[in-house]
């Protein structure tokens, strides 16, 4: 049997469910086959592994988990093993951002997963795991931030008061960064409660500020490639956090946050306001695991002062190794943790889908159950991705770039630099590197 029909043949027994699962669905036969992955980890990511034994048992292959990090930490071992050349496993976690700067390391899934699968994927979303007119990814689930709020705090009268006389201006919801601020301000009470807090290390927090910068109106690079993220727009992106910090009105560790820290935060209840992606909305609404449950309030991301709302996104994915030694059981694999029923499981903790009918799907099971607040989360992040949705850019040397500008992100919150100075020594990092690539 070629390749082809191979391909072919795989993709039609996994397109037989894709119009609402009442057919039993053939993932293929590997018995005895081991396929050794590595995999994001992290406390929203878990479920959908859950249901790993479920392909192991209708395949006969036995999955082989080599490792569970954090994106970061799992960037900088696939490096590692690209130049160790030790890439002797098949499938990995990959993300839009990261995927370009991977080489040829991963195969052309067109080659592997059939026409009519790939189809009842997001268009966008395919042409965003696509590199170099190759799809090396396929899409798990798209990331966009909104703003989750503890509703009692701007109901309270005495606070509605208070807010009014300092500010001048009435208490609700934010609409802008400028009202987050004054809001975080006035909420914070260190070292028992904070009116905010943000992701502070690794590609996290270059994001969060890239965001600000192009809500401000500002941008990374101008036509030709050259650093322009230390502008007027990129000082006053990176002012919102070191005022915030300090202030006090953020925890003392946020340099050090990642997004379990965040979603963790947010869910103790003492945080007032918190950027944050889907993922996390069940978990925040759950009684059993979360101190504002029932307490939730979701907005869509402020806006800059250019009139244009934060919107960092992009999307987590399932990448195989060109030196994969069963590239049909990866592609069984990976569409697998893809598929509808799949994504179901994660929409349901409010994690972004990227098959076009989870959406619907989703919704109406949210509705159908009475979960006004799901439905609220779901039809929000929609409406966000729709139109305030954007990438980095999809460069192999973003997070390069991203390596240099957020240890200088850092020194600026912490004091050791001031945000001028510390975006003019990333940015002059930043040129080298793109002059070095050959862009200048």
């Amino acid at each position: 049997m070629t390749r082809t029909t191979k391909k072919l043949t795989l993709g039609v027994a996994l397109a037989a469910l894709t119009a609402g699962g009442a057919v039993a669905q053939d993932w293929g036969d590997f018995s005895g086959y081991t396929l050794r992955v590595k995999l994001i980890g992290g406390a929203q990511y878990e479920p959908l592994y859950a249901t790993i034994s479920e392909w192991e048992a209708a395949t006969g292959a036995t999955v082989d988990i080599l490792s569970r990090k954090n994106h970061f930490e799992l960037d900088r071992e696939i490096k590692q093993d690209i130049a160790a050349g030790t890439l002797n496993w098949c499938v990995g976690s990959n993300h839009t951002s990261f995927a370009p700067q991977y080489g040829n390391i991963y195969a052309d899934l067109n080659d592997l997963i059939a026409p009519e699968v790939l189809a009842e994927f997001t268009p966008l979303l395919l042409e965003h795991s696509t590199v170099d007119g190759r799809l090396v990814q396929l899409p798990r689930h798209s990331d966009v931030s909104n703003l989750f709020y503890q509703k009692s705090l701007f109901e309270d009268a005495d606070n509605q008061a208070a807010f009014l006389a300092e500010y001048g201006y009435e208490l609700a919801p934010p609409e802008t960064w400028a009202q987050v601020f004054d809001q975080a301000m006035f909420f914070a009470d260190p070292p028992n409660f904070f009116g905010t807090q943000f992701v502070g290390k690794d590609e996290a927090v270059t994001g969060r500020f890239y965001e600000m910068l192009v809500a401000n109106g500002g941008a990374m690079f101008d036509d030709d490639w050259n650093p322009t993220f230390n502008s007027e727009a990129g000082v006053e992106a990176l002012e919102f956090f070191v005022g915030l910090y300090n202030a006090g009105a953020v925890p003392a560790g946020v340099p050090n946050y990642l997004w379990d820290d965040t979603g963790l935060g947010f869910a103790s209840g003492t945080v007032a306001l918190n950027l944050d992606w889907g993922g996390w909305s069940a978990f925040f609404n759950d009684a059993d695991n979360s101190a504002v449950a029932g307490n939730v309030g979701v907005i869509r991301a402020p806006m800059g002062s250019a009139g244009l709302r934060t919107g960092w996104s992009g999307s987590h994915s399932f990448s195989i190794t060109e030196g994969c030694d069963n590239k049909e059981a990866a592609a069984s694999f990976i569409t697998f943790l893809t598929d509808h029923d799949r994504q179901m499981i994660e929409a349901r903790m409010g994690i972004l889908p990227t098959r076009t009918a989870v959406w619907d799907d989703a919704l109406a099971e949210f509705a159908d159950a009475g979960n006004d607040f799901m439905v609220e989360v779901f039809s929000t992040f929609r409406t966000s991705m729709a139109e305030d949705a954007f990438t980095p850019p999809l460069i192999p040397e973003w997070i390069e770039v991203s390596n240099v500008l957020w240890p200088q992100l850092q020194a600026a919150m912490v004091g050791d630099a001031t945000p001028q100075a510390a975006l003019d020594r990333a940015a002059r990092d930043a040129a080298e590197i793109m002059e070095d690539a050959g862009y200048n």
